[in-house]
């Protein structure tokens, strides 16, 4: 074989290799903004049918009828959802079980011969999960609006949703003086394979640690005292959102300048109280229940199983693309309490 004949091989063979490394078919876009300002959001056409299957909403079970005994009154121990009547309760349990648990049934999360026992971890858990439903679609219409959420919009089918996150275990120091990597150099999905840090989510979905870290001066001047570490924290935060909304960054930003607020689309304070909602589930409702789950379902440094965005979105701008569904389940929407009044004056 001829070196020329060799060489010419190996240049096949590593042009093979880059189109390998190519997305197909070429990407479209969308222009979403003023032209120039490359306000443009970029899709792969490929995709787009297997994401809109893993976001199909399922049929809503016809509406109940909301009066009559309510659901404390007839059955024993519910503590959330004792409000609601004994039909809609009846058809809300059914939902749910559809929602996530479709296999296992009412036995997930009951015990068969005493529904009104807690011994299940799962029942407590759940209970949970109403409460924090509810204040979801009360209290943070500004992130959910009147789509809100159901079980269904992070279970999808499966007792324990398929994104969710933990702590990452503390990583041993280069030395005495260097200190860790802050889990920067990891292969990882959750940055897209970046080499910035792979846990965003404990300083800014768990923590209150500052997003921000814009500058207006070209050097420094004192003003703006986050470091280069908080700035990739930040940007690993940013690529997970871009991520789970399968989106570019001119979706919530103007290109004309990234830290400023003015022309930026409105989804970019839909975002910012997406953030804070995040922060508020996972603090309030899923880091506590980390004494109610057993040994087994806990992350690696022993916390429990906490929200992204991820969790709710799974690939597209709106989860569900934003279908109403709440609509369906008006008890997912706080607690009526005028009408348990009503029911036990009788």
């Amino acid at each position: 074989m001829s070196l020329s004949s060799t060489s010419l091989k190996l240049l096949l063979l590593g042009g093979l290799v880059l189109l390998a490394g190519c997305e197909r078919p070429s990407p479209d876009s969308i222009q979403r903004g003023y032209r120039g300002t490359g306000m443009l959001q970029v899709y792969n056409p490929r995709l787009v049918e297997a994401i809109n299957a893993k976001n199909l909403l399922p049929d809503a079970i016809p509406a109940a009828d909301a009066s009559g005994p309510r659901a404390s009154q007839a059955f024993q121990n519910v503590k959330v959802l004792g409000d609601v009547s004994v039909a809609e309760f009846t058809r809300l349990m059914t939902a749910i079980t559809a929602w996530v648990s479709p296999v296992e049934g009412c036995a997930y999360c009951h015990d068969l011969q005493n529904f009104a026992d807690d011994k299940m971890y799962t029942k407590v858990v759940s209970r949970r999960m109403l409460e924090m439903t509810r204040h979801i679609n009360s209290d943070w219409t500004a992130h959910v609006a009147a789509t809100g959420v159901t079980c269904f919009t992070c279970h999808r089918g499966q007792p324990v949703p398929s994104n969710i996150w933990f702590k990452e275990p503390p990583q041993a120091n280069g030395s005495n003086f260097i200190g860790d990597n802050a889990g920067q150099n990891t292969a990882s999905m959750t940055v897209a394979l970046m080499a910035t840090p792979t846990d965003p989510f404990t300083p800014f979905l768990l923590e209150s640690k500052n997003i921000r870290v814009y500058s207006t001066t070209a050097l420094p001047d004192r003003t703006n005292r986050s470091s280069l570490k908080q700035t990739e924290y930040t940007y690993s935060l940013m690529t997970h959102m871009s991520s789970a909304l399968n989106v570019n960054c001119t979706y919530c930003h103007n290109t004309r300048s990234f830290g400023d607020w003015t022309d930026n689309p409105p989804q970019r304070a839909v975002a910012w109280h997406g953030i804070r909602m995040a922060r508020d589930l996972n603090v309030a409702y899923l880091e506590p229940l980390k004494t109610a789950f057993p040994a087994n379902r806990l992350g690696p440094t022993g916390d429990s199983p906490k929200v992204n965005c991820t969790t709710c979105h799974q690939g597209v701008y709106k989860p569900l693309h934003g279908t109403p569904f709440i609509k369906d389940y008006p008890e997912l929407v706080g607690s009526r309490p005028a009408a348990v009044t009503t029911v036990a004056a009788k």
